[in-house]
């Protein structure tokens, strides 16, 4: 079945009339989504808590931010836009009790509200409207007159007035410029953390990691594999990006298409795809909310020792040390 798409014609700003929008948090999303909605004429504040970067650049942005719980007792919409591990205990302690019945509690990323670590009270209707790509491109792509393609969904008994309002709110980020496809908090939040686990971080680095170790351990200089397993993979995803994998295969030369055709089963096996399936369910039935939301309350520490684990991976070192030897490239070190 195909998707339900809407457009700009399909949107009224005038739904966000005497409607005013917190934004709680000034990141990645949160100060694209504060300067698309006060340019397109919506009333706009910011729950940022001082002290930060963020709160300072919201002040330099032009906003008066607050505290978040100033924001929701004077908000009609509430849009919490901060980190995922973060929401439930920041829900609880300022959000909660300053909600009141008639608001609209938002996120861009349904993680929360769908494995239930925000509950907002009764008379509290609750609406997804997220971007498809980083806040930074929300931003750019909104200037230059485009908008990034958004999703829409509402929670359960929620109404046609907060529907749209919702479009009217994606109207105001630019989405309804890209298209916003109306989806469930549940498939939204499901294929978010799919995507992610499975091929666009996970499986990506994992894949880099092993090709570049079976290089090197093979007797391959560690630059030739670097080359091989990680710099060009660019060039592909930008192909891919521009036209998938057909012009993808229409780009490339006829070696590397039939290598494609002929190895790429090898490396993806039905072993592969029935991890995936596993991968899902744990994502479906919240095993794996539960385990990240244990990992943060616990303080981290597996976490961070990942994270380092794989900052000194071979592919890293090698990598940081040709990337300074391409002046093109805007090397970025962590």
């Amino acid at each position: 079945m195909a998707a339900t798409i809407y457009y700009e014609d399909d949107a009224d700003l005038a739904n966000l009339n005497d409607v005013t929008i917190a934004i709680l948090g000034y990141g990645s999303q949160g100060h694209a989504h504060a300067q698309n909605l006060r340019d397109s004429g919506c009333n706009v504040i910011v729950g940022q808590r001082p002290g930060s970067a963020n709160y300072d650049l919201a002040v330099k942005h032009g906003f008066e931010p607050m505290s978040v719980a100033d924001a929701v007792q004077k908000a009609d919409m509430i849009n919490m836009l901060l980190p995922d591990e973060v929401q439930g205990d920041v829900f609880e302690e300022h959000v909660k009790d300053n909600l009141s019945a008639g608001n609209i509690l938002m996120c861009s990323h349904g993680f929360n509200l769908h494995f239930g670590y925000v509950k907002p009270p009764e008379g509290v209707e609750t609406l997804l409207v997220a971007p498809k790509g980083p806040g930074h491109l929300v931003r750019a792509e909104y200037e230059r007159g485009g908008g990034v393609p958004c999703l829409i969904a509402l929670g359960e008994g929620a109404s046609d007035d907060t529907f749209n309002k919702g479009l009217a709110y994606a109207k105001g980020i630019g989405g309804t410029r890209g298209g916003v496809i109306k989806t469930s908090i549940s498939e939204e939040t499901e294929t978010d953390l799919f995507g992610e686990q499975v091929v666009l971080c996970g499986g990506l680095s994992e894949l880099v990691k092993a090709s570049f170790e079976t290089l090197v351990e093979a007797g391959y200089q560690p630059e030739m594999a670097f080359f091989e397993c990680m710099h060009e993979l660019k060039l592909i995803v930008d192909l891919i990006y521009q036209g998938g994998l057909s012009y993808m295969r229409y780009s490339i030369s006829n070696t590397a298409e039939f290598g494609d055709y002929s190895t790429g089963p090898r490396m993806v096996t039905d072993e592969t795809k029935a991890e995936m399936k596993k991968v899902l369910k744990e994502i479906q039935d919240g095993e794996f909310a539960r385990k990240w939301i244990e990992e943060h309350k616990s303080g981290g520490k597996n976490f961070a020792a990942m994270r380092e684990r794989d900052k000194d991976h071979a592919v890293e070192k090698v990598g940081r040390h040709l990337r300074s030897m391409m002046s093109w490239i805007d090397d970025k070190q962590v």
